[in-house]
């Protein structure tokens, strides 16, 4: 049976391991962490065995269900789960509802089920067609059908506490099939805080929520263009207050590593990795630092020179139904972009000088920029292979700060950059 074994609790973060998950029971998620982003039960841009030339790959995979929700009865009709047919097995597996990596269209929920978007366009789940899909993919935990369309700013009262009673409705009756369900067995569900910007029902829902034998809570409507940042750390202090202790707590779409920084701070143990892959496909490198020892010869101009205050983000998210959060000016000062002739057509230094990854120890900016302005796929490889690793790397230092109680040095030196 899974166990939440806490190390420490510091200034209200977190920091241990849960032992004995997944189906088996055989697999050890340590947190603060983050699951491996992947669309379509793979790794963006990066082939199976590519994924393993990476340091510190997680054990917890996210697959997406929009990039999957259409091929469900092909993974039925193979009746071993969708690890392997992805052939990530040996891997953790936990279903989100919507993709952290795509602006969820609003409007198209309804009061038996919401809507999802995939390759093929909108896809209407009601609760039987959502468990149906679940018991094809076998995960080792799964994010309750959920309502989660209350991020826009004109989202009235009415609608949020539609948005509760609906994702409590659908909890219901998910655990209902689930604790029936053969093919689930060895499956965890995971309950679904919803509430938009509003304290009384935030609370309403994580105390509702607490009642139901649920494994862990996923903390849904957090991300950047949803609320300002002091609302969003108001609410999730409040929120994670009411939880229990002896259950993991994830949150989608909180991935900057100065938002991630703050969430653990509040108390968040498990984070999606979807911002690496923005990152990518920006044509971008990340280059904060986080360790004094491997990035002391990174300079102030690796840096961009773009936006960074969360506010602005409202305005840079407007985008069409569906469409990646790839736009250039969507840019942070976290990351470096690689696509800037002046600055790097001749630079032929590491990608990030120090960075252990293949493509820092193989390659040249000069050459990821040369493989961007012509369109080989090559680049997104090269950048997501270190984007994921920098990433991954940040997180170990975060667990590491926590132990050793330097926790606020980290984040000093992550967001100095930003200010």
């Amino acid at each position: 049976m899974m166990k939440v074994l806490l190390s420490n609790v510091v200034n209200g973060c977190r920091v241990g391991s849960i032992t004995e998950v997944g189906r088996h029971g055989n697999k050890v998620l340590e947190f603060p962490g983050c699951l491996l982003y992947t669309r379509c039960g793979s790794a963006p841009h990066l082939t199976y065995d590519v994924l393993q030339k990476l340091d510190t790959v997680p054990e917890g995979v996210q697959i997406t269900l929009p990039t999957l929700a259409e091929q469900h009865h092909v993974v039925k009709d193979f009746q071993q789960g969708i690890g392997k047919f992805t052939g990530m097995e040996d891997f953790f597996l936990y279903c989100s509802v919507q993709d952290p990596a795509v602006r969820e269209a609003t409007g198209y929920n309804f009061n038996k089920g919401v809507s999802v978007w995939g390759p093929g366009g909108r896809i209407k789940l009601e609760v039987a067609d959502f468990m149906a899909i679940q018991k094809a993919f076998r995960p080792d935990w799964y994010q309750c059908l959920c309502d989660g369309d209350t991020a826009s700013a004109d989202t009235s009262t009415k609608r949020v506490r539609k948005s509760v009673d609906r994702t409590l409705n659908f909890l219901d009756q998910c655990l209902e099939i689930h604790q029936k369900s053969q093919e689930l067995k060895g499956s965890e569900i995971l309950g679904v805080i919803e509430g938009g910007d509003l304290l009384e029902e935030r609370l309403r829902s994580a105390r509702e929520t607490c009642k139901r034998p649920v494994a862990g809570f996923v903390l849904d409507g957090f991300q950047s263009f949803a609320m300002e940042r002091e609302t969003r750390k108001n609410l999730l202090k409040a929120v994670l207050e009411v939880l229990p202790e002896d259950k993991p707590r994830i949150i989608h779409a909180v991935s900057r590593p100065d938002e991630v920084l703050e969430a653990v701070e509040c108390g968040v143990d498990f984070f999606d990795s979807s911002f690496p892959y923005q990152v990518t496909e920006r044509g971008c490198a990340l280059v904060f630092p986080f360790s004094k020892r491997s990035h002391s010869d990174v300079c102030d101009e690796t840096m961009i020179q773009g936006p960074d205050d969360s506010s602005q983000e409202t305005t840079e998210n407007q985008h069409c139904r569906g469409s990646i959060e790839d736009k250039r000016s969507q840019r942070t000062k976290f990351e470096m972009d690689l696509n800037d002739k002046e600055k790097y057509a001749c630079d032929f230094r590491p990608v990030l000088p120090g960075c252990s990854c293949y493509c820092c120890q193989n390659h040249s900016r000069a050459y990821i920029h040369h493989l961007l302005q012509t369109g080989e796929l090559l680049a997104r490889v090269l950048l997501m292979m270190h984007n994921f690793h920098h990433y991954f790397g940040f997180f170990a230092a975060i667990r590491e700060s926590l132990h050793q109680g330097t926790f606020q040095e980290l984040k000093t030196m992550v967001t100095q950059r930003t200010k």
